[in-house]
């Protein structure tokens, strides 16, 4: 069973039939890339999930950019796909893994473990010599159960109060430009929450890939503190989508029980009461 990354190798030789593997690309700038990326080729048997249509939620102007999808309606899709109980299943796209990530914690969110990441992406898999093709993937639909979450949330309310309770520490996952509200080309407002850390999500990686677990967990312990509780960890971005890259970063690194803030930036920065850092 994989719970966090699965090797390129792996899943070459992981049998068809365990598994089911999700396409999750995707571009900010133009939504319908992914898609059309997807009918050009994707991995043989791969299922197309959309970050707008399948991933997320509807928008009211204040529940961010990226709300989190009703949890059954998602369910639904994933037992059309074949997603059961004891399904591996394995998330990529082309870019740093942040959307495959968003797919990991959403399942992990349903109560669903076995689910990975393909570590590299779709670049990794074509370097290795998997198999690509265009053909319609079979669907072997099933009954998804939602189960006991595996991760954690918490609202806008919850992240207001800490800024005096101080109980977690935020960590946002946007560049340090966004961070110090520098070049905000995204959200209408620059800056951040105040109290928060800044971990880059892209800083996760090593040459399109996840860094070593060992070294995930030395550059955590030297934001945070050593021996700091992951519990007391919030995670947030922009839209609640490269802060799941930090999450799962931190499962990688052997530090489980960080939550995260799914509004994120986008929802906190619509309501002009709440405070802004620079």
């Amino acid at each position: 069973m994989y719970t966090t990354l699965i090797s390129c190798r792996q899943l070459m030789e992981a049998p068809a039939e365990s598994l089911i593997v999700l396409d999750c690309r995707f571009q900010l700038d133009n939504p319908d890339y992914g898609h059309a990326a997807y009918e050009q080729g994707h991995i043989p048997g791969a299922h197309y999930l959309h970050l707008d249509y399948h991933l997320s939620g509807s928008k009211n102007g204040q529940n961010g950019r990226h709300p989190l999808p009703d949890g059954q309606r998602l369910a639904v899709d994933l037992g059309a796909l074949g997603v059961g109980e004891n399904t591996q299943v394995v998330a990529y796209d082309d870019g740093a893994g942040q959307y495959a990530a968003r797919a990991w914690w959403l399942l992990r969110w349903l109560g669903h473990d076995k689910v990975a990441v393909l570590d590299g992406g779709f670049a990794a898999w074509k370097a290795a010599g998997g198999a690509v093709d265009a053909e319609p993937p079979q669907r072997r639909p099933c009954r998804f159960s939602i189960r006991r979450p595996l991760q954690a949330t918490v609202d806008a309310g919850a992240v207001q109060a800490n800024l005096d309770e101080k109980t977690f520490t935020v960590v946002d996952a946007r560049s340090p430009e966004r961070f110090r509200g520098l070049g905000e080309t995204i959200d209408p407002v620059g800056g951040h929450i105040p109290g928060a850390a800044n971990r880059f999500f892209m800083d996760n990686l090593d040459a399109g890939r996840y860094k070593p677990a060992a070294r995930l967990r030395a550059e955590w312990e030297a934001l945070l503190g050593e021996g700091f509780d992951p519990a007391a960890i919030v995670h947030q971005c922009g839209s609640g989508v490269t802060a799941c890259h930090n999450l799962l970063a931190m499962e990688i690194a052997g530090l489980p029980g960080s939550r995260l803030y799914p509004g994120s930036w986008s929802e906190w920065c619509s309501d002009p009461a709440r405070p802004v850092a620079r």
